[in-house]
């Protein structure tokens, strides 16, 4: 249902990752009311001078059907014209309940039969195969026999939800993505204790670069496309994003599409793959049908996909061809010096890893010669210093005896907007030490 007006809002939720501060700092300027929904007043975006209002949200990983019901609540106000999905348990609760947001907004995302075949990784690497798009060799770890390969141990789905675990969703933790050593073979019956469901196992990829194919469709068609490269991530084996480059690979985008279109997609999808050294071919690794934590870098190198989100979610057609600098970098400050900290201190045993030196000079001369970072730009400084204090704070949390955070909100939000106007607050939400991030992009192995 469109009810778009001159003062039309968008509800981005507030997380800890920089695809939240992005979404504020493209569409504000244009005269979208910005509303930040979390459950934590020292998420960076609530520091924004680009953010409107907070309003407080339950802790979807606490309580993911109140999530919802605290989204759509959000949704039925007059001057909300959509909402943007910025991690997994925002896109499940919205294409979840599609049909009742659909009566009140926008919904610029897929149906839920459609999300399945993306959060659940069988059904992902099933449809991969349809479209003839190369990935790893992928099993169930109930049925995987060969232990002697290099392999990696990976949650069959994205999100921790009913649909998926059935009644395990409210205790079990699917996990992450773990290094398998050759000559060991994990514990089925643990897996599925600790999971709540059976993990896949994959053959390992011996390259720690990730290439992304972003893109935005309507109903099966691109709208706008983007592809990176990451040449580091916060942990030397790989990771979220720590620093990106900007690409155009033909071979990338064929794959991309081929993928999506099969899948018949509809909004916002980040596919990832990894290059095959053995043939060069770019295999699969997940799609993420959300924004992605590097979205700052697509915006300043000419992808503006929030606003050709928003300019979709309004009915607005993109009138010009969108295009992108190719050959850029940009950085995450806070990745590169977990990416550091990595080398500095930990050990991947099926990655080699680099000499101190060589990666402080690597990260200095790419700071130098790509001075482009998510976080920090002049005119919207406080979401940078406040990162900074999350991490501070996150990493004494770390280290205390208790192993409990503390749990004082630290928050540096500002007194007006970038236009003077005073921001407003509404239903103010739990103060917690900091936002809980469900960011997965480039999400590489931990050491098991």
């Amino acid at each position: 249902m469109q009810r778009h007006r001159d003062d039309a809002g968008v509800v981005v939720p507030g997380i800890d990752a920089p695809s939240t501060v992005a979404c504020l700092r493209s569409l504000r300027p244009r005269g979208v009311r910005t509303i930040v929904g979390s459950e934590s007043r020292s998420t960076p975006a609530a520091t924004s001078a680009y953010r409107d209002e907070f309003v407080g949200l339950p802790d979807p990983a606490a309580d993911l059907s109140a999530y919802g019901d605290a989204l759509l609540s959000l949704a039925e106000r007059p001057d909300i014209e959509t909402i943007i999905p910025v991690r997994e348990e925002d896109i499940y609760v919205l294409a979840d309940r599609k049909d009742a947001f659909a009566d009140v907004i926008a919904t610029p995302w897929p149906d839920f039969e459609t999300l399945r075949r993306v959060q659940d990784r069988v059904e992902l690497f099933a449809a991969a195969d349809t479209a003839g798009v190369g990935a790893p060799e992928t099993a169930l770890l109930d049925q995987w026999d060969d232990w002697d390969r290099e392999t990696i141990v990976k949650p069959r789905y994205t999100v921790a939800a009913p649909a998926y675990l059935g009644a395990r969703f409210d205790d079990a933790e699917i996990g992450s993505t773990e290094y398998q050593r050759p000559g060991t073979r994990p514990d089925p019956e643990a897996e599925l204790e600790r999971r709540g469901h059976v993990p896949l196992v994959q053959e390992r990829i011996p390259d720690s670069r990730e290439f992304g194919f972003f893109a935005l469709y309507e109903h099966g068609d691109p709208v706008a496309t983007f592809q990176h490269c990451q040449r580091r991530g916060w942990k030397y084996c790989g990771g979220p994003s720590a620093y990106r480059e900007s690409v155009h690979i033909p071979e990338l985008e064929a794959a991309g599409r081929a993928l999506l279109d099969e899948l018949e997609w509809h909004g916002l999808a980040m596919v990832e793959f990894l290059r095959d050294p053995a043939d060069g071919e770019f295999k699969l690794m997940e799609i993420n049908p959300r924004f992605w934590s590097s979205l700052p870098f697509s915006v300043r190198v000419g992808a503006d996909f929030p606003y050709y989100y928003w300019q979709q979610a309004i009915d607005e057609p993109i009138t010009s061809e969108p295009t992108y600098e190719v050959g850029v970098g940009g950085h995450l400050l806070r990745g590169e010096l977990s990416y550091l900290h990595s080398v500095a201190t930990e050990e991947y045993p099926l990655v080699e890893r680099p000499s101190l030196g060589a990666a402080a000079r690597e990260v200095a001369t790419s700071l130098v010669s790509h001075p482009r970072f998510d976080y920090a730009v002049p005119d919207d400084p406080v979401p940078f210093f406040q990162d900074g204090v999350n991490l501070v704070r996150a990493w004494l949390g770390g280290r205390s005896d208790s192993g409990v955070p503390d749990q004082t909100d630290t928050s540096l939000e500002p007194t007006s907007t970038e236009d003077g106007v005073e921001p407003t607050e509404t239903k103010p939400g739990t103060d917690e030490e900091s936002t809980r991030s469900a960011q997965t992009d480039g999400g590489q192995p931990s050491d098991s």
